[in-house]
């Protein structure tokens, strides 16, 4: 299917790895010139080299080393890229803490990061999308924003507001070509995931295979699907939702969690 994305310009912002990389290698495959983002220039080089290398013909990527969850991280990343069609707001951090552990520290760090990068962003491009009649905007949530983790309620917090953030922002675009959605994944196979259950398995003594089971036995019983999902098949609806031909969907909370969460809104 041709989703109609050759021309596009697509920031994707913590895309040096994970669910980021594979959104910017997808958007790349269907003809948008993509924006790398990470906090060092090394790990945006490094991505930038990897999909080069996967892309020889390519001429559309380019990259900026900036930690966005900073207000001067922003603004250096708008002022070297001043306009795009696509914003993919995926960087984010997360940590497993007992809640009365996580001091104020920990949640104004959680906030800036997870949610007023996105915030800063959105209220620098959306604008300028508007002006123009069209543009896409994407939160990447989690299922962790609609089922709290209670071991680390600051990270689904933020991912809760991600998901309102998404649909506010949504209601300002009535009318026009603009579209903002959050895109919730569930347990992922990231590199950040198959690096902890390796390490896991050399202590247990079991496979990655049987871990994985486990995980989703005790858990997370309610997937239907009782496996991680691949950081492409996520990457899939991210980059369906970017395209033109997703013009009907808007202020939408898209799930890609296997189908643990069980409400049917």
């Amino acid at each position: 299917m041709d989703l109609k994305l050759i021309g596009k310009k697509a920031l994707i912002t913590g895309s040096t790895s994970g669910i980021g990389y594979a959104i910017a290698q997808s958007l790349l495959n269907e003809g948008a010139a993509i924006v790398i983002n990470g906090r060092t220039q090394e790990r945006v080089d490094q991505a930038i080299e990897k999909l080069s290398k996967l892309n020889p013909h390519s001429q559309k990527i380019y990259g900026i080393a900036a930690d966005v969850g900073t207000k001067t991280g922003v603004e250096k990343l708008c002022h070297e890229i001043n306009e795009v069609d696509i914003l993919v707001n995926n960087f984010g951090i997360y940590s497993a803490k007992p809640f009365d552990e996580i001091s104020d520290e920990d949640w104004i760090e959680f906030i800036n990061y997870n949610v007023m990068s996105g915030i800063r962003l959105s209220r620098y491009y959306l604008s300028k999308m508007k002006a123009k009649n069209w543009g896409r905007i994407v939160f990447i949530s989690s299922e962790s924003g609609v089922h709290i983790p209670s071991e680390m309620i600051h990270y689904g917090v933020t991912k809760t507001a991600q998901i309102a953030l998404s649909r506010g922002l949504a209601e300002t675009t009535s009318g026009t070509g603009v579209t903002v959605n959050s895109v919730l994944p569930g347990p992922t196979w990231s590199e950040g995931v198959e690096k902890f259950m390796s390490e896991l398995a050399k202590q247990t003594q079991k496979t990655n295979s049987e871990l994985e089971k486990s995980f989703f036995k005790e858990h997370r019983a309610s997937s239907l699907i009782k496996r991680f999902a691949s950081v492409e098949e996520v990457a899939n609806m991210v980059t369906y939702v970017c395209s033109p031909l997703s013009s009907a969907t808007n202020g939408a909370a898209l799930r890609v969690e296997g189908g643990l969460l069980r409400g049917i809104v």
